[in-house]
C-alpha cells in the first residue's frame, strides 16, 4: 500500500512522477481520446497498510475525444498515473482490471445510480441520508466508493456529506453487465474462398447510423463490401451485416473494412493508455466519434496453384485451377498433388527409379570384384610365356647331341 499511494497523483493538471505512456494504440473497436485532467474533485484520506496517510483528491477527469466529443471518467483504482495529455483507447474488461473482478458489475451500477449521471444533488443525498452535496462533493463520494469496490481502498472521503454518500453507494451497489463498445464489428476477422462472399460481419453500435468506409488497396482488386444480396453499402446500423464480395481469379490477400460514426460512448466503458498509466471508466458521454474495423482473408490454396504450374508446363497458355470448395478429376492435377504430398515427406516421384539403379550398381560391383579375384597378380603374369613360345624341357643328367 505505501507503494501504492507514492503512486497517487497529488492534485489536478500536475506531471507525475513518471510518466504515461502517451503515444498510445489505436484499439481495434470505439474511441480513443486524450486526457485533460481532474476537472470536478474534492479531497479524500488513504491509509495505507504501514499506518501512513496520503491525502489525494477524488473526483473526476475529462477527456477530449479524437475526431470530437467530450468524456467524464473516474479512475477505476488507485494505482497508476493520471497524466494530462496522455492517450487513452476504449477497451473491453477482459483487458483491464476489471477482468475476473467481482465487483466489476457493481462499479458499473455505482456509474448508473450517481453524478453525474443523476444531476439531482439533492435527490441523491436524501437517498444517501447526506446533507447538501455539491458536484465536488458529489464527485469525491462517487471516486471512493469506486476505489473500495476497485481494489478494497482503505479510503475515505474528506468532506462528511461526501463519505455518506460514498458508504450509500457502496452500501446499496448491485450488479450490471459489462457494457457494449460504443461501435464494434463481430467478429473482427473472417476467412473464406475467392469467388464467394466472405462473413458475415456483424455491426454493434448505438448510433443510428454509421459510414462504412472499405479498403481502398482491396477496392482496386475489385474486392467489394455487399449485403447479404450483393449490394454494395456505405452506411449501417446497429446489426447490420457487411460481407466481403471478392471476384473469382483474385489474388491470395486480405482486405479490410472500416465503420465510422457518432454516439455516446457507454457508461462503464474502461479507457486505458498503458502499463503505467491509470485505467478510467466513462461516467458520461457527449456524441463522441468512434471507430471499428474489420478483416477478410482468402487464404492460399496450395493444390489449386501446384495443379495450374503442372498445367502451364508443355503449353502456350496457363491453366488456372478451380477455385476453392471445387473438385476437378485430371491427371495433372492428381500428378501435382501426389508430388506435393512426396515432397512434404522428404521423397519424390523419382524415388523408385534411383532405387533400382543403386541396386544395379550394388550387384554390379559385386561381379567385378569377383572377376578380380580370379584374376592372377599382375606380376606373375609379366614372367610368364605364352604356351605357343616356350620350348620343351630337356630331360636331366642327358648330354645334349
Amino acid at each position: 500500500m505505501a507503494l501504492l499511494a507514492a503512486a497517487l497523483v497529488s492534485a489536478p493538471g500536475t506531471a507525475a512522477a513518471a510518466e504515461a505512456d502517451g503515444t498510445g494504440v489505436r484499439s481495434a473497436e470505439g474511441a480513443s481520446a486524450v486526457l485533460d485532467g481532474l476537472k470536478t474533485y474534492g479531497q479524500a484520506v488513504l491509509r495505507t497498510q504501514d499506518g501512513a496517510v496520503q491525502h489525494i483528491s477524488a473526483g473526476l477527469y475529462e477527456m477530449r475525444v479524437d475526431g470530437g466529443g467530450m468524456l467524464q471518467t473516474y479512475g477505476v483504482g488507485l494505482t497508476g498515473f493520471a497524466q494530462p495529455e496522455a492517450h487513452y483507447t476504449e477497451t473491453a474488461w477482459s483487458r483491464s482490471p476489471l477482468d475476473g473482478h467481482g465487483d466489476a458489475g457493481r462499479i458499473r451500477w455505482v456509474l448508473e445510480h450517481s453524478y453525474p449521471q443523476l444531476n439531482d444533488l439533492s435527490g441523491l443525498a436524501k437517498a444517501a441520508g447526506a446533507g447538501p452535496l455539491t458536484a465536488e462533493s458529489a464527485a469525491a463520494g462517487t471516486q471512493v466508493a469506486i476505489w473500495r469496490l476497485a481494489d478494497g481502498a482503505q479510503v475515505e472521503a474528506a468532506d462528511p456529506e461526501a463519505e455518506k454518500l460514498a458508504d450509500y453507494l457502496q452500501r446499496v451497489a448491485g450488479q450490471l453487465p459489462e457494457p457494449p463498445a460504443s461501435l464494434g464489428l463481430d467478429p473482427g476477422e473472417v476467412t473464406g474462398a475467392v469467388g464467394t462472399r466472405i462473413g458475415p460481419v456483424t455491426v454493434r453500435t448505438g448510433a443510428q447510423s454509421v459510414t462504412v468506409v472499405p479498403d481502398t488497396a482491396a477496392a482496386a482488386m475489385g474486392v467489394r463490401v455487399v449485403d447479404a444480396d450483393g449490394r454494395p453499402l456505405t452506411t449501417a446500423g446497429n446489426g447490420s451485416k457487411l460481407y466481403f464480395e471478392v471476384p473469382a481469379g483474385t489474388a491470395d490477400g486480405t482486405a479490410s473494412v472500416t465503420v465510422q460514426g457518432a454516439m455516446r460512448v457507454p457508461v462503464g466503458r474502461v479507457f486505458a493508455s498503458g502499463e503505467q498509466a491509470r485505467p478510467l471508466i466513462v461516467a458520461g458521454s457527449s456524441e463522441s466519434a468512434a471507430t471499428a474495423t474489420a478483416t477478410a482473408v482468402w487464404p492460399t490454396d496450395r493444390a489449386v496453384r501446384a495443379s495450374a504450374g503442372q498445367g502451364a508446363q508443355g503449353s502456350t497458355g496457363t491453366t488456372v485451377g478451380p477455385p476453392v470448395g471445387e473438385t476437378r478429376a485430371t491427371t495433372g492435377r492428381a500428378g501435382a498433388a501426389a508430388e506435393e504430398r512426396l515432397a512434404a515427406s522428404g521423397s519424390s516421384a523419382a524415388t523408385p527409379l534411383i532405387a533400382s539403379l543403386a541396386v544395379g550398381l550394388v550387384v554390379l560391383g559385386g561381379m567385378v570384384v569377383l572377376m578380380l579375384r580370379k584374376r592372377p597378380p599382375e606380376e606373375n603374369l609379366e614372367h610368364q610365356e605364352p604356351e605357343e613360345h616356350r620350348e620343351p624341357e630337356e630331360p636331366r643328367g642327358e648330354p645334349r647331341a
